[in-house]
């Protein structure tokens, strides 16, 4: 009977595939559900939190980011009311020893190496958005949760289709036991494919295309393409002749991508204002288009307003602007002065916005609210939305076809295509999605028409042993269960699959767990025969991130000790920020003398373990970026936003972000730390910098 009531209160029939994983619940067992975006995977973990209700045991609810956290709180306490549900994000605890928990896997983790009593009595674990697992920076964690569960718990993983679900549902079962795998890769709401050449909105393939032998592109396309590769070659000759010399053009690359002279804006690329247009004419609005560069995004924004686009009535401009200011209301006068909050509201109320990280939280809640309200018509958005919270459109659009992947710019793939478009559609108010992609110099549809055809989107592990993780495991459960755990890891078992299909065995884990063993023994976090962890690698316990182990050589040196508050913080940003590469400048000075003292004892410690790592072919973390650290002495001597962000020229949303990095790192300290000075100056770092834009955003996400 739990299914048939579960079912009955969700408001529509359930698909066959989430019938399936709910069975497989309901006999005890495990499921692994991947799915496409918008296609309601989400059921299946709502229906692990019915049954923990019903039986009277736990589910905690993990997402990767605390966006999603919040937003699945506030969900599951509309259906269970606030006094059984908590949040735990790190930054916010709520109602901690509540049977339905939603927190980050994060906070997860540290319970498991903690050895939590929270833990007890919990029956499932709900791992929403699975496939974050091959994130490099985050992904290991999901790994180590997997891995750390006590095997009375049943896991509810959720994931996006990938391409080797089979592998990944095979290791599952083979940690887990009892693990059922249930796939669809059918959309809820059919997805079409477009592009946006000159004024005109055109089918990427051909009405008589057969779908099972494989889509036929839009001939019209072709013909342009065609005409449009002519032209510009007779414009090199003709440039060429005139001159009498010059370079050939080259080709254009395969996802639309221009080099040389083909790099010029085409004749055909649509002004944005003519495609918003026609997507309001053609009912095809409120859409996503994604840009992939914040300023890009920025002055997609300004070009439309400029223009005159109006896409709001009266109402929708009343509710929008009750949104912004019941968003806005802790900022301060000069908070907002320093925001440019007129221009922006001005756009708000139009509908039309703005959504990267380099905006202030508070405010990408602002449009997050009004386009998932339908009031927002239009967000121009970094890439990072399509693997953020719930929000879909009816159209996606996508600006090009390229990006920069950190070094260089390249065609974007297959996979990143379908997540991106993936958002188009929303089940239960579009009958279909569309995806547009507007037309740039050089297009080749066929190559268009193939990466919107493929489905490849394979799931990689990031899974590495850390310091951090190492003496933790020895901690928690000894040297040999802690290899044996490593061993099951899948980054091993996709290892060990690669090798038998006659790959070169990508070092084993085991091994990189032995050489990080022997340099924590060279510093004395563990001791030999037998591995146990010392006081000092207790410290080490506590400390997550990047330069773990610098953090707690850095305690033990006293490097840290005698600092003002707005010192550490200044020394502390130069262990958690990382420059972005449009931000780096040639010479960053240290905000005083005892910052810039610290910092250079930092950084003779990371040479000496960049050594000991260098002996055990560890790679060593990245040097100190100190790019942050006069922000982070400012904000927290009192510095309010304004003269942060016009001192340094940081973006608000960044800026928030890394010193919410610095009060995480400080709270480790502290908690590494207890009953010394230092974790004294800890604690009043963190009352320093949660302020102002930084507490409100902590509080309401």
């Amino acid at each position: 009977m739990s299914l048939t009531q579960f079912a009955a209160g969700v408001g529509f029939a359930l698909d066959s595939y989430q019938i399936e994983a709910c069975e497989a619940l309901d006999a005890g067992r495990g499921v692994l559900v991947a799915a496409p975006t918008g296609a309601g995977k989400t059921i299946v973990g709502e229906y692990g939190v019915h049954l923990a209700v019903e039986h009277g045991t736990k589910c905690f609810y993990t997402t990767p980011i605390k966006a999603l956290s919040n937003q699945k709180f506030h969900d599951l306490v509309q259906v269970y009311g606030p006094d059984k549900v908590g949040l735990l994000t790190g930054d916010q605890v709520v109602n901690s020893e509540a049977d339905i928990a939603v927190m980050t896997t994060e906070v997860l983790r540290n319970m498991i190496y903690a050895g939590s009593s929270t833990l007890d009595g919990l029956e499932f674990v709900v791992m929403d958005e699975v496939h974050y697992l091959s994130d490099p920076f985050r992904g290991p964690v999901w790994e180590e949760v997997i891995l750390g569960l006590s095997s009375a718990v049943k896991i509810v993983a959720l994931s996006a289709t990938v391409s080797n679900v089979e592998e990944f549902g095979a290791w599952l079962s083979s940690v887990r036991g009892g693990m059922t795998t249930v796939v669809s890769e059918s959309r809820p709401v059919p997805l079409y494919q477009h592009v946006f050449a000159g004024r005109r909105l055109l089918d990427l393939y051909d009405s008589t295309g057969v779908v099972g032998s494989g889509m036929k592109v839009n001939p019209e396309l072709l013909r342009l393409a065609s005409q449009e590769s002519r032209s510009m070659r007779d414009d090199s000759r003709a440039m060429r002749s005139r001159s009498g010399r010059g370079k050939r053009g080259t080709q254009p690359g395969v996802g639309g991508r221009p080099h040389g002279r083909w790099a010029e804006r085409s004749r055909l690329a649509p002004r944005r204002v003519v495609v918003v247009a026609d997507l309001e004419k053609l009912d095809l609005l409120p859409a996503i288009w994604f840009i992939f560069s914040r300023q890009g995004c920025d002055q997609a924004v300004a070009r439309l307003v400029d223009d005159g686009a109006w896409l709001t009535k009266a109402s929708e401009r009343d509710a929008l602007r009750e949104i912004a200011e019941r968003h806005t209301s802790g900022l301060t006068i000069d908070d907002l002065e320093a925001l440019g909050y007129r221009g922006w509201l001005e756009a708000f109320e139009r509908g039309i916005a703005a959504h990267h990280a380099g905006l202030l939280p508070t405010i990408k809640q602002a449009v997050e609210e009004g386009f998932s309200r339908g009031l927002v018509k239009v967000v121009f958005a970094t890439e990072t939305l399509a693997l953020g919270i719930n929000m879909p459109a009816r159209t996606v659009v996508l600006d090009k076809l390229v990006k920069y992947n950190g070094s260089v710019h390249a065609d974007i793939t297959a996979g990143e295509y379908t997540q991106l478009t993936g958002r188009a559609g929303r089940r239960g108010i579009d009958v279909e999605g569309h995806a547009v992609v507007t037309w740039q110099a050089g297009m080749d549809p066929r190559a268009l028409a193939g990466l919107a055809s493929r489905r490849t989107y394979p799931l990689r592990s990031a899974f590495t042993p850390t310091y951090n993780m190492a003496v933790n495991l020895i901690m928690a459960m000894g040297q040999d269960r802690a290899k044996r755990m490593l061993q099951e890891s899948f980054a091993q078992f996709h290892s060990d699959y690669a090798r038998r299909a006659g790959a070169k065995p990508s070092r084993t884990l085991v091994a990189k767990f032995e050489a990080i063993e022997l340099v924590l023994e060279s510093l004395g976090y563990v001791t030999s025969d037998p591995v146990t962890v010392t006081d000092t690698g207790r410290i080490l316990t506590r400390l997550y991130g990047t330069h773990d182990l610098l953090v707690a050589e850095g305690i033990r040196e006293g490097v840290f000790d005698h600092l003002s508050v707005p010192s550490l913080a200044a020394v502390l940003s130069s262990v958690v920020y990382e420059s972005r590469v449009v931000d780096r400048r040639a010479d960053v000075r240290l905000p005083d003398r005892d910052s810039a003292q610290a910092v250079s004892q930092l950084r003779g410690l990371w040479r000496r373990l960049r050594l000991v790592e260098s002996d055990h072919r560890l790679e060593s973390a990245p040097p100190l970026d100190v790019g942050f650290a006069r922000s982070a002495y400012a904000w927290a001597s009192g510095a309010n936003l304004g003269e942060v962000v016009d001192a340094t020229g940081i973006a608000a949303g960044d800026f928030v972000r890394w010193v919410r990095q610095c009060v995480d790192c400080a709270g480790q300290i502290m908690d590494a730390t207890r009953g010394t000075a230092l974790a004294d100056t800890c604690h009043d770092l963190v009352r320093a910098m949660r302020r102002g834009v930084v507490d409100i955003d902590m509080t309401q996400e």
